[in-house]
């Protein structure tokens, strides 16, 4: 019987600060209950800060995985991935930034193909910017996520980046409101919101998910998703990220998952 691949999701935004790293986090962690077998991609080259955010010493990184496959050395992604637990892998960003110029955007897409053979769910985190790297994930993956807050910039951005995506006819993306990241950022309502983007919000996260111990988690290495009274204590918020990850998950394997 022929493995059904992965699916694989990319967190993206029209500009930064907006939280994506750590829904990146989240959403492991939702998918870690589904029990969802989950690869981390850091494709923040230059400044990626995945395995700082899970407090995890790692050894290779998505540059030693192109070098070696370049050479013919590659043997198996494994060899390439730090294991955050029994669910939850993470392929890092370079540590060198330098490196970073050094990785042909043609083996992501090998990178990609890969894990979407091993793992169940592979999340993407990203830069804001369209550059080829990017520009090449956003156009493999299965489903794009867009992160965004309720301020101007970030308004102006993302009608920006929903139109070039009207453009090339791509449909393939929800929107996500995050109000947790900035609880005093309330410049506009729901529906200017939606009339200036031409879109649904598919997605919002309110204010009350602002954690304003976060920096603990990051240095004790933990998701808050995975936290024993995280459905309780974020009942809503939680709610929401559970209904996107298994939306992400497609129709056939959330029946499967409730069967």
């Amino acid at each position: 019987m022929k493995k059904t691949l992965g699916k694989s999701i990319c967190l993206f935004s029209g500009k930064g600060g907006v939280g994506k790293t750590f829904l990146t986090l989240c959403l492991a962690g939702i998918y870690r209950t589904l029990e969802k077998k989950v690869l981390i991609l850091d494709m923040d080259l230059s400044g990626g800060n995945i395995a700082l955010a899970m407090n995890k010493p790692y050894e290779k990184t998505i540059y030693n995985f192109v070098d070696d496959y370049i050479n013919n050395r590659f043997k198996s992604l494994d060899d390439y991935v730090t294991h955050y637990n029994e669910f939850i892998d993470i392929l890092p960003s370079p540590k060198d930034p330098r490196q970073a110029t050094k990785i042909d955007s043609k083996y992501i897409e090998i990178a990609l193909e890969k894990a979407c053979i091993h793992y169940d769910v592979v999340l993407v985190d990203t830069t804001h910017d369209l550059n080829e790297t990017n520009l090449v994930v956003l156009d493999l993956v299965d489903q794009i996520l867009f992160v965004m807050q309720n301020d101007p910039m970030d308004l102006k951005n993302m009608k920006s980046l929903l139109s070039i995506f009207r453009d090339l006819e791509k449909s393939n993306y929800k929107i996500l409101l995050n109000n947790s990241r900035d609880p005093f950022k309330k410049y506009f309502t729901m529906f200017d919101l939606k009339n200036v983007l031409k879109a649904n919000i598919d997605y919002v996260l309110s204010s009350e998910f602002y954690l304003k111990n976060i920096d603990s988690y990051i240095m004790n290495g933990e998701i808050v998703t995975l936290q024993p009274k995280a459905a309780n204590v974020f009942n809503k918020d939680y709610t929401v990220l559970m209904k996107m990850a298994v939306e992400f998950l497609g129709k056939e394997e959330s029946d499967n998952g409730e069967n």
